[in-house]
């Protein structure tokens, strides 16, 4: 992936937490058991807003406090910050959501013998693990090593990493469902990561793959619908609705709204089976489709390419000869009737922006996904952030409006990873689904707000 984004936002986005990337390097298995009400039905979770978009839950019994983690499906482990906690580089992020975990007297650690275990350690074979742990070699060969726990691994991401080991115990989601030994991360030391992430891309450490292991069509199918971006901690908005065991039937009519899904097929990726990788086929600025280099077509054998849908990043990466192509594109057409705001560029980091008196005419924007038919008109809010720009602090505020698309860097750069990345502020408005057995990505526009209130009434 590509190498953490860094932006010196001084204008709407100060103090805004920004995600980039999640380059994870981990596969897993495990097992678990739920307990839950809602048999053969959709579960509506609630997803907190914001800059990011967080899931809330309870460990243990009695149940711990409320704990908050980002909503991740470029990523297949659940982890949390535990107590005693410390977060190396953490002065210029966001603060914690939740305190650290204290574990309750019902965790217990994942022995060193456990697939879990493996699965955490790259799939490394157990009896090295429990080698690790300390387990006598006669007991090793006699797989006699449960009272030794997982050693701690290594978790990183594209901006962060972290220590931590493995525990099991109850969690407990809204709407009384809840998951039986439940696997999860408990990190005591970790780099620029303040808070733990909610794993949910291919894996089966992730959370869809713990609860599918014993409710497969709660687990194998689900969706999200992101309301729109709030960089004002202070505005209350509708919470996101997840929807895990997200019917086909009855989709396209929901109230007085008619929807229409387009679906692409996911394609495998040999190097990071966790991510949900797609082929992109190009971008149209106005009436001009600009065609993606192959790399964001396919995904070759060493894991390169593709184009990955994922939540736990905020803004969409394309690798630079498509960012270069759409930047220009998106120039010509509009920096003829506006002035650049070059100013607000060199302080924010984002680019082009303009100055603007009451309405920016701006083009419109599709994402042309690889499959018949399989092309998504962005919002146009998805794509054009507008906002005031009080500039020295001594003339008058002007409206300004910037792309908000990012260079993730050239093809050499990309090598060995994906081509490029659909970040939630391009998903917002959507309903994005997640068909885990069928293979596909599928996305809809929708009143997001109207989605959660239809299963709240």
């Amino acid at each position: 992936m590509s190498e953490p984004l860094l932006l010196p936002l001084t204008h709407a986005f100060s103090n805004t937490h920004f995600t980039t990337p999640h380059h994870l390097l981990r596969t897993s298995s495990a097992r678990s058991s739920a307990r839950f009400h809602h048999r053969h039905k959709q579960v509506p979770l609630p997803l907190s807003p914001g800059s990011d978009y967080t899931l809330s839950f309870s460990l243990g019994s009695p149940p711990s406090p409320t704990i908050s983690l980002y909503l991740d499906t470029g990523s297949d482990a659940v982890w949390l910050p535990c107590s005693p906690f410390e977060c190396i580089l953490c002065e210029s992020k966001a603060p914690p959501l939740s305190p650290p975990l204290n574990l309750s007297s019902s965790a217990t650690a994942v022995p060193c013998k456990s697939s879990a275990c493996s699965a955490a350690h790259s799939s490394l074979p157990s009896s090295d693990l429990c080698a690790m742990s300390r387990c006598p070699l006669d007991r090793i060969e006699t797989s006699d090593c449960d009272s030794y726990p997982c050693p701690p691994f290594y978790y990183a991401y594209g901006d962060g990493s972290l220590i931590a080991r493995l525990y099991k115990d109850s969690l407990s989601l809204p709407n009384s469902l809840s998951i039986q030994n439940f696997t999860f991360g408990c990190a005591h030391t970790t780099l620029a990561e303040p808070v733990g992430v909610a794993g949910f891309g291919f894996g089966q450490l992730s959370l869809p793959a713990q609860l599918s292991s014993v409710s497969p069509q709660l687990g194998n199918r689900f969706s999200y619908c992101l309301v729109s971006h709030s960089f004002d901690s202070d505005k209350v908005r509708r919470p996101s609705p997840l929807i895990l065991g997200r019917y086909e039937e009855k989709e396209k009519q929901f109230g007085d709204e008619i929807v229409e899904f387009v679906y692409t097929d996911m394609l495998y990726n040999p190097k990071h089976p966790y991510f949900y990788s797609v082929g992109l086929e190009g971008i149209s600025v106005g009436k001009r489709n600009i065609p993606a280099p192959e790399n964001l077509k396919k995904v070759d054998r060493r894991g390169s390419g593709g184009m990955v849908v994922d939540s736990g990043t905020t803004f969409t990466m394309l690798p630079a000869s498509l960012y270069d192509s759409v930047v220009r594109e998106f120039d010509r057409r509009v920096g003829r009737f506006y002035e650049r705001a070059s100013a607000v560029e060199e302080t924010t980091g984002l680019s082009p922006c303009y100055y603007y008196d009451k309405v920016a005419r701006v083009p419109g924007v599709s994402f042309h996904f690889v499959g018949n038919g399989s092309s998504v008109v962005l919002p146009r809010r998805n794509y054009f952030y507008e906002f005031k720009d009080a500039g020295d602090g001594v003339g008058k505020e002007r409206r300004v409006g910037c792309l908000m698309m990012m260079n993730g860097g050239d093809e050499e750069e990309l090598r060995g990873g994906p081509g490029g990345t659909l970040g939630n502020y391009q998903q917002q408005g959507m309903e994005v689904v997640y068909d885990l057995e069928k293979r596909k990505v599928g996305f809809a526009r929708r009143k997001c707000s109207s989605l959660w209130d239809s299963f709240n009434n």
